[in-house]
């Protein structure tokens, strides 16, 4: 195989993976459907009746395209020609028919005709959605050439009024395209002036650089007249030569005349035409073939810096996405595991950057301490228990019938215990309130884990697991926090009592009688006393509870979330890990079309090394 044909054939093969991988056309990421609009292709543009047809089957050398009156071309078709060797098949591939090969090209005309009717219906209606057909040849040069419905003036029967707009537009949308090099089809008997496919390229292609343009039905002239002032290029100038052919007639075609006799043929007409003889080596299907395989490996080459570009910033960009979306992963146990504890190791990680400060979330626990635990301690209703009158009933009623000598111990202590009690409230309510903070980080974390994104099923395990572990952190943590409450009741602080009857002593003033001991002030200052030693123990509270939360339940989440699931994991089997790693259905398939790119990108970029500046 030439170098030509190796570059030519390596587009081709860009072209239909690109359409197989859905990136022909594709507005889900702008950089892959890009790389197709860079690379170089053929379009042919002419109005209705102009031998478009014709002109695509003879550089194929075979019949497969529909035929008749009006608009017989209703879809895009994007026909792929890929160079065999000599001897080998011929045969056809539709891309919506994978792995079908089509060997008898009527019943290609066919599924044309059918696929054309599956989309736009049994109507002269017309679609943008493109037919992709492959036709692999030794009879053929590697091409890419788009058949575009014929251009046409009026609406008939059966179409809205909107139909010579439309076309005009679909057309346009093909051709504008910088690298497209246009196939200008006109009928010779025709004038120039009037042909649709020169009008239009000229309004794209001004200066006739991508246009080659291809007179059609030099046969039909009348007779004594002849082409060579369009085919010399007097009556209007392109860059490229124009090209001369001569279709099968209606006669031909009735009869089936095979395609490589119809080139046959159309050899001999410009032998020995008395008008073209002259031309004859640069006339013909098989010239412009040649012609437009040599142009594009020119096109090619010119533009190979720019295409390689833009394939090695898709590969870092599939690369970077398969990155995120995650490796496949192994069929083994071991390898399932090895995984499991991966995305497990991931999502701790993170929980620990958030806890510690490296991500925001953390800072709400210190506000609970800082904040609620004070505020929740301020409100308690040491007020209503300590007034006067619950202070001289909780006195009186200790007492008993033997009134206290000096200080009221069993009363003090009785208003101390049930002051003491109502610690137990903000206690569990910052266990209560540090618990949900590690809840919503423990959520946090596992969204932002992007290696958990995959395995929705795995993500709900991993919360579960990690929110029973938490519950029992609080649970623990709770049962410690009412112990302290119950300690600070267990055992009063002597000083606070051994203070009292020295200030008796102090004063040097006689114990008052026992009606003075039930005066007023001797119950304020009862109140006064129990309102320091709850004040004091309040403060050692303050201090303590934080401590005990964070060790039984921040320190434990950082050290031990998981410690339960993993036991818990290792006792699985395959199976179970299997079902466990079991992902996405979409965003399997969205890894397995980027490794598909991928692999293209990276066969193409290698192939592109190897044949772009090979002389």
């Amino acid at each position: 195989m030439t170098t030509m044909e190796s570059l030519i054939g390596l587009v081709n093969r860009i072209q239909r993976a690109c359409t197989v991988l859905g990136d022909y056309g594709g507005d889900d990421n702008n950089t892959f459907s890009s790389l197709w609009e860079a690379l170089p292709s053929v379009a042919v543009v002419g109005g209705q009746s102009s031998g478009k047809s014709s002109v695509l089957e003879s550089i194929v050398g075979r019949d497969f395209l529909p035929r008749g009156s009006g608009i017989v071309t209703r879809r895009p078709l994007v026909l792929q020609l890929h160079k065999l060797e000599t001897g080998s098949q011929e045969y056809a591939e539709f891309l919506h028919l994978p792995r079908r090969k089509f060997t008898d090209f009527s019943l290609v005309r066919q599924e044309i005709q059918d696929e054309t009717d599956r989309v736009t219906g049994k109507t002269k209606q017309i679609s943008p959605i493109p037919i992709h057909l492959s036709i692999y040849s030794p009879n053929v040069v590697n091409l890419t050439l788009i058949d575009l419905p014929g251009l046409t003036k009026v609406a008939i029967e059966g179409q809205p009024e909107s139909i010579v707009q439309e076309i005009e537009a679909m057309v346009r949308s093909y051709v504008e395209k910088p690298n497209c090099i246009i196939l200008a089809i006109s009928p010779a008997n025709q004038d120039i002036a009037t042909s649709d496919a020169i009008k239009l390229s000229r309004e794209v292609d001004a200066t006739g650089e991508r246009t080659f343009g291809v007179l059609t039905k030099l046969d039909l002239m009348d007779k004594g007249t002849n082409a060579l002032d369009v085919l010399e290029g007097r009556s209007y100038h392109l860059q490229h030569p124009w090209v001369g052919i001569v279709n099968r007639s209606q006669a031909d075609i009735n009869r089936n005349v095979d395609m490589i006799v119809a080139r046959r043929k159309e050899r001999e007409y410009f032998a020995s035409s008395s008008d073209y003889g002259y031309l004859a080596n640069k006339m013909g299907s098989e010239y412009l073939a040649k012609l437009l395989s040599q142009h594009l490996e020119s096109v090619i080459r010119a533009r190979i810096p720019s295409i390689t570009s833009l394939i090695n910033k898709s590969i870092e960009e599939l690369e970077s996405e398969m990155d995120h979306l995650g490796r496949p992963i192994g069929l083994d146990a071991g390898a399932q595991l090895y995984t499991i504890l991966e995305l497990c190791r991931a999502f701790e990680r993170i929980f620990k950057e958030h806890l510690d400060g490296g991500r925001p979330g953390g800072d709400r626990i210190y506000h609970v301490f800082d904040n609620q635990l004070p505020a929740a301690l301020r409100k308690l209703p040491f007020d209503r228990h300590l007034s006067l009158q619950n202070v001289r009933k909780v006195v009186s009623e200790a007492d008993g019938y033997q009134p206290h000598l000096i200080a009221p111990e069993q009363g003090y202590r009785r208003l101390i215990e049930g002051a003491l009690g109502y610690f137990g409230g903000p206690a569990e309510a910052s266990v209560d309130a540090v618990n949900f903070v590690l809840k919503e980080l423990v959520r946090k974390s596992i969204a932002e884990t992007q290696e958990l994104k995959r395995f929705p099923t795995f993500q709900a395990e991993l919360a579960a697991a990690a929110n029973e572990a938490l519950e029992r952190f609080r649970e623990e943590s709770k049962k410690t926090n009412l112990r302290l409450v119950d300690m600070e009741s267990s055992y009063l602080t002597v000083d606070f009592f051994r203070r009292l009857p020295q200030e008796v002593e102090k004063s040097g003033t006689p114990a008052p009688s026992n009606i003075d001991r039930y005066a007023e002030g001797h119950f304020r200052r009862i109140a006064s006393n129990v309102s320091s030693y709850i004040g004091l123990v309040a403060d050692t509270l303050r201090i303590t509870i934080p401590k005990a939360v964070v060790y039984c339940q921040v320190r434990q989440a950082k050290q031990s979330l998981l410690n339960h699931f993993y036991t818990q994991i290792g006792k699985k089997e395959g199976k179970q890990l299997s079902q466990m790693l079991d992902e996405d259905p979409a965003l399997m398939e969205r890894r397995q079309q980027c490794a598909k790119r991928l692999e293209l990108y990276k066969a193409a970029r290698d192939e592109i090394d190897s044949v772009s500046w090979v002389r």
